[in-house]
């Protein structure tokens, strides 16, 4: 009997569809993969490098099926064949920081694997096109890269979706985290003070948005959403810093290069990051984030869980040390 029960749950999981996520252990992938999972709905698949890791082998528990391939060139018939078998592919190219530019070629091979597989759907994690929108006058190749892969899959045939992040909170841990002066944390912060920008945490926000996303191809087939927690800015995160965790703090600008290297002489071996990091900040400041016509409230409408910049700091009781995810 308890046999017969057992086939009967394997067929029917068999009947899932199977969605497979490029960079299942970054925080779009791991946050995809736990809610598809929660979801009940489908089957997933993770590639990664690291399948032996903590996270790796705690998504393998949960059911997910993890194939060992390294996110880089020169790897399209491994990603063929990660991808057989696939209704939908989430897809996203990983952090490729200059000096290092081949993030454009990456997420061409990784789309037409996807097409010679036979997969009906991708939904990528894209970004707006800065080259385009200030006529080259900004440098950020992270954003134009992404939103010309973008572009390369809206030519292939196969129905595609897009989602956009916003800036993540978690930025202010990893990357730009608070220095302590004497008894009060200084952040140095690469926007204005009163600069209104969207943020977002990828950890909890990214997965319902491709849940939603998977859930009525048809309706969001061609689309591209933003993904937002909250539109806040520096002062406001700091004041908000303060009230929840009781701590001094400050705002310090990294909006200008020489204030960026003063706050991080470590990036003065990286021209071309500085550039970026500058490039993307001014064209925020300058243009918006987002283009015009986007839907900013889409993702907390479709998830009436998503998190606001407060709800990070008490969920996660950042006290402004450095983190590493």
């Amino acid at each position: 009997m308890s046999s017969h029960l057992s086939t009967n749950k394997a067929i029917k999981q068999k009947d899932k569809p199977l969605i497979t996520i490029v960079g299942v252990l970054g925080k779009q992938g791991l946050s995809a993969a736990h809610t598809l999972l929660q979801s009940g709905k489908y089957r997933v698949r993770g590639i990664t490098r690291r399948v032996n890791s903590p996270e790796a082998l705690s998504l393998a528990e949960q059911g997910a099926q993890l194939v060992s391939t390294p996110l880089n060139l020169g790897y399209k018939k491994d990603f063929v064949k990660a991808f057989q078998g696939s209704h939908g592919v989430f897809l996203m190219t990983p952090s490729i920081a200059p000096p290092q530019i081949h993030e454009l070629e990456l997420g061409i091979q990784l789309a037409d694997a996807a097409v010679e597989a036979g997969v009906q759907h991708i939904i990528f994690s894209s970004l707006e096109n800065v080259d385009k929108i200030t006529k080259g006058k900004k440098f950020a190749p992270h954003f134009t890269d992404k939103a010309e892969i973008e572009e390369y899959i809206r030519t292939l045939p196969i129905a595609s979706s897009f989602i956009y992040m916003a800036f993540f909170y978690t930025n202010l841990m990893e990357f730009y985290p608070p220095c302590l002066v004497g008894d009060t944390l200084e952040f140095p912060f690469y926007l204005p003070k009163d600069f209104l920008a969207p943020f977002v945490d990828p950890l909890t926000a990214t997965g319902p948005a491709v849940l939603e996303i998977f859930s009525d191809l048809n309706r969001y087939s061609g689309k591209a959403l933003p993904v937002i927690g909250d539109m806040i800015s520096p002062q406001q995160m700091i004041d908000t810093f303060i009230a929840v965790t009781g701590r001094k703090a400050v705002y310090s600008s990294a909006f200008t290069r020489n204030q960026m290297l003063l706050h991080f002489p470590e990036f003065k071996n990286n021209e071309l990051l500085v550039s970026e990091i500058l490039g993307m900040a001014e064209y925020a400041v300058e243009y918006g984030y987002f283009r015009k016509d986007r839907d900013l409230l889409w993702s907390r409408q479709v998830n009436n869980k998503t998190i606001n910049w407060e709800q990070f700091l008490r969920n996660t009781q950042w006290q402004g040390e450095k983190l590493l995810f």
